[in-house]
């Protein structure tokens, strides 16, 4: 069953999920959770059931959310960003993000190792090495051209096999990297618990009110911004330059937030971050439990390697991380950004009211795609 397909009743659906999460924040003791977790959890849950579609049967909407809503709630969000705050976050980043790179080609090593891949995944068990090597540092964009340059996407059990096992567990370590930090600051005692929630997910933080001149304004900005970043993407391309898209469209944004006209607008904060919502409720509604079942023992194996993959990268960001007195937040975001990318750090900046680290999460989630496709295929040919 793949659930509700017309676009006008899932986006209903996903919106709904959003209310609830709101208000089960708002209302229940659920609110330790926060709304980005909540929201996550109730879309893996709807698709699992069959009342949205999964990833077996994703929808256009879900691609429309990825290329086009996704990257415009991060534009909005940049609207926030005061300049000088970067400097309190450049080197710690790039540091925690070498740490997490690290962590993940140890992790791919020794999970290799423990699975036996040559024997679970068969002849193109090196590129399986390579792949989850690539996409664990920057993202799914390396994950694809790593598959693409082994041809594993020819081989349809053991690919279908790999991105069913990354969904669920790029879902999975969004809701790790969203629960570490609260629970590391409750477990120190830094402040009392209501206290460290109320400095996570600040009471009416989001709170905006928003007039149809801002309202208008802000579309207008966010779709020309949009469409300049994607002519300007496909100009330099031509050119032999390959400059990533959310590049040109942070700079816009950050170009823009500079001038007091911009920053007196309201409701950027409200809809960048009901756009995230959204966002994350489609990387939930990716994990598909139940495509396990179709790949039969590759499932077991994949499942483990994968597992072992992250908790060695979490050990290492979180555990040395902390050893150089990195604060929990800063270490879950740039984690956040080795494993889903750009636009899932973002989201963790949001939920942890960290504006100061928008720029930096963007800028390292390229350096990943960057570094991640490379590092993947050294990876790949060493378990050769």
């Amino acid at each position: 069953m793949s659930g509700f397909t017309d676009p006008l009743i899932l986006l209903g659906i996903l919106a709904l999920l959003v209310v609830i999460s709101e208000w089960l924040v708002a209302h229940t003791s659920l609110r330790h959770l926060g709304t980005a977790l909540l929201v996550i959890v109730l879309a893996a849950l709807v698709a699992n059931l069959g009342i949205i579609p999964a990833a077996s049967s994703a929808p256009p909407l879900y691609d429309g959310i990825f290329a086009f809503l996704a990257p415009v709630a991060i534009f909005f969000l940049l609207l926030e960003v005061n300049l000088r705050d970067l400097k309190r976050a450049g080197l710690p980043m790039v540091f925690t993000f070498c740490l997490g790179a690290l962590g993940t080609v140890v992790g791919v090593l020794v999970a290799s190792l423990v699975v036996g891949t040559e024997g679970a995944f068969g002849d193109l068990y090196y590129a399986i090495n390579g792949m989850f090597t690539g996409t664990f540092i920057g993202g799914s964009l390396n994950f694809n051209a790593i598959a693409l340059n082994y041809d594993v996407t020819k081989s349809g059990e053991i690919y279908a096999g790999a991105v069913v096992v990354d969904n669920i567990y790029t879902m999975v370590w969004m809701l790790v990297t969203l629960a570490l930090p609260r629970i590391f600051m409750a477990a120190k005692q830094l402040v009392g618990n209501d206290a460290v929630v109320g400095l996570l997910h600040p009471p009416h933080a989001d709170e905006d009110t928003v007039s149809p001149w801002d309202l208008a304004v802000l579309m207008a900005l966010g779709c020309a911004a949009l469409a300049f970043a994607n002519f300007s993407t496909n100009w330099l391309l031509v050119q032999g330059i390959n400059l990533p898209m959310i590049i040109i469209l942070s700079t816009v944004a950050l170009v823009l937030a500079q001038f007091p006209a911009i920053g007196a607008l309201r409701g950027s904060r409200t809809i960048g971050l009901f756009g995230v919502y959204l966002f994350l409720a489609v990387i939930g509604a990716y994990a598909e439990f139940s495509a396990l079942a179709n790949i039969g023992d590759l499932a077991y194996s994949l499942v483990l390697f994968v597992g072992i993959i992250l908790t060695i990268h979490g050990v290492v960001i979180f555990g040395v991380g902390r050893l150089f007195r990195q604060d929990w937040e800063l270490l879950a975001i740039v984690s956040q950004a080795n494993i889903g990318g750009q636009t899932t750090a973002i989201a963790l900046c949001r939920t942890f009211n960290r504006p100061e680290l928008f720029l930096p999460a963007i800028l390292i989630g390229s350096l990943g795609n960057g570094v991640g496709t490379y590092v993947g295929f050294l990876v790949a040919e060493f378990s050769r």
